[in-house]
Formats: structure tokens, C-alpha cells, sequence
């Protein structure tokens, strides 16, 4: 049975239903095979999305400013230099704002607290395009690379090697919605939130998924039908950068560490990679990895999320 999604917020995989996951990534599929079908689609025509964006972007600025021209739609850019949130105004302010003028707002920023406070005061959908504690849409592009690459999603071990930052968070949220299990392999000190695990094994005692939280990126690969690995350094973190790099030296997927995993097991990389640091050349561009399809599909999932909540 369709659920109807109008209106509903994006800001965390985690408020979503594994119903309403799973409708997102049906949606999806759809959207991506009349897309390639040169199939009209203009579900969202007269339509008008806001992007807020506090850090530059390459896939999250043209996936979604692509996906609501594909869909019949228009999107605005409003960059770091038009609304400065919370130092020129109030983010309430800006909130109740744009949503006389727009029929949905995507934000990119730095805090987390920046999109609670959209999505509180809005009277519009609010997605969350990326903030310094979740990643949803990204995750939501990852898991229907998995499932068209794998066949399915439950019961997959999928193995997060490095940073335990947004796009884990959200993986993990993302994990136990679709019944997948998680190990994440990080140095010591940069494991998950804690508050994160807990609310995300409150789904996976539900599904009976499993989440595993680790030091050993050769213990977490082993077995594993996804290894998935992001930046060690997330933008605002630059100053780390050179302590960062010595640490987490030892979880860069190789073709040594990706040896020891399946044969059919498939890499990703939420973009943009610093090659040479948590990826090798040889395993990001070889037979294993599908980077390229993950960020293809970004574009395809965010269209669903727009064709569902605006």
C-alpha cells in the first residue's frame, strides 16, 4: 500500500518508517527506468525548491538542481555569500520566509541544528542535503546502488572502513531500516556517536539486523558483500588533517585489504575521494568499485524524495 509522504521532512533516515524507506527506493527505481526510457516526467511541474547551501558541492548542487528540472520543477541556489543563517538572520526567520516563496527547502550546512531549526519553523518540506552529524540522501542513493548491484538488501554485511562521521551515522540508520548488517572498523576515539547506535539498535532488535562497531579493518571486511569508505577529514575538520592522516594510515582500502573479502564484493565512496589516502587508485578505479553508479544515484533517489514529500 503507497504511503502518502506529502509534507514530511527529510532530516534523518532515522524519523523515516522501513515502510517508507522502502517506498523512496521503489520510487526511485521507477523514476531511473522511465528516465532511461526518455519517459516525460513532470510530477513536480510548477514546483519551486530552495537550496541553502553553507558549503560548496559538486553531486548534491547539480543532482538536485537536475532532478527538479527533470521532474517539470525549478531550483533556486542560495549560496554562503546570499544567506548567511543565523548571523544576517534568524534561521526561524529565513524558514518562515522562503516557505511563502518555495515549495520546498534543501539545505547543505555545517550544523545539525541548522536544519532542526528549518524543518521546525518551515511550513514547507525540508530535506537534509548534508549537515556535520547525518547524510541521509546519500545514504539513500547508496542503498539502491546495493540493492540493484546485490539483488536485495537484507541479511548483506556491509563494512565501514574509517570515520565514524555523517555518512556513518546515517549508514547506519540507513542499515537497519532495510534489514542489512553493519561492521564499522575506526581508530580508536573517532567510533560513532554513541547516541546514534542507540537509537539505530532500537530498529535492528526489531528486523534482527546487526550493528558492530570495531578496530580491525581486515576483521571488519571479512565476509563482507560491501565495503564502504568516505574522506578522513570532513570538511571543518582541516586542521586535523596531518594527525588525521597518520592515524587512520592503516584503514585505507587496498587491493591487500580488499583481498580478504569476497570475491563479488563492491566498493563505494560517497565522493569526493583523496585518492591515495583512504583509497587506493587500483581499488577505486577497478572491477570491484561502483562510485560512479552511487553517484549516479543520488540524482535518482533525491528525485524520488522530491516526487514523494514536495
Amino acid at each position: 500500500m503507497a504511503i502518502d509522504m506529502k509534507g514530511k521532512n527529510l532530516v534523518s533516515i532515522d524519523d523515516l518508517s522501513r515502510e517508507e524507506v522502502a517506498q523512496i527506493l521503489e520510487t526511485a527505481e521507477i523514476i531511473k527506468l522511465r528516465h532511461y526510457s526518455k519517459e516525460s516526467q513532470p510530477v513536480l511541474k510548477g514546483k519551486i525548491l530552495g537550496m541553502i547551501f553553507q558549503k560548496p558541492s559538486l553531486r548534491t548542487r547539480v543532482s538536485f538542481e537536475t532532478g527538479m528540472i527533470q521532474l517539470g520543477g525549478e531550483a533556486i541556489y542560495l549560496g554562503p555569500d546570499d544567506i548567511k543563517l543565523g548571523q544576517r538572520e534568524a534561521t526561524k526567520d529565513i524558514a518562515r520566509v522562503l516557505s511563502r516563496y518555495v515549495d520546498g527547502i534543501m539545505a547543505r550546512t555545517f550544523s545539525h541544528d541548522i536544519i532542526l531549526d528549518l524543518a521546525k519553523y518551515a511550513s514547507v518540506p525540508v530535506i537534509n542535503g548534508l549537515s556535520d552529524l547525518l547524510h541521509p540522501c546519500q545514504i539513500l542513493g547508496d542503498l539502491l546502488t546495493i540493492k540493484e548491484k546485490k539483488g536485495r538488501l537484507s541479511g548483506l554485511k556491509l563494512a565501514y572502513i574509517g570515520d565514524g562521521n555523517n555518512v556513518a551515522h546515517s549508514l547506519i540508520f540507513g542499515s537497519v531500516k532495510v534489514g542489512m548488517n553493519i561492521v564499522l572498523a575506526t581508530p580508536s576515539g573517532y567510533e560513532p556517536r554513541s547516541e546514534i547506535i542507540e537509537k539505530a539498535q532500537v530498529d535492528a532488535k526489531k528486523i534482527g539486523s546487526r550493528i558492530e562497531i570495531i578496530y580491525e579493518p581486515e576483521k571488519a571486511v571479512d565476509g563482507a558483500d560491501i565495503i564502504y569508505t568516505d574522506v578522513w577529514t570532513s570538511m571543518g575538520f582541516e586542521k586535523e588533517k596531518e594527525i588525521r592522516k597518520n592515524i587512520f594510515k592503516p584503514y585505507q582500502i587496498n587491493q591487500d585489504l580488499l583481498s580478504k573479502a569476497k570475491d563479488d564484493v563492491i566498493i563505494l565512496h560517497c565522493l569526493p575521494a583523496h585518492r591515495g589516502e583512504e583509497i587506493t587508485n587500483e581499488v577505486i578505479d577497478g572491477p570491484n568499485s561502483v562510485v560512479i553508479d552511487q553517484a549516479e544515484n543520488r540524482l535518482h533517489a533525491q528525485k524520488a524524495v522530491l516526487a514523494l514529500l514536495l
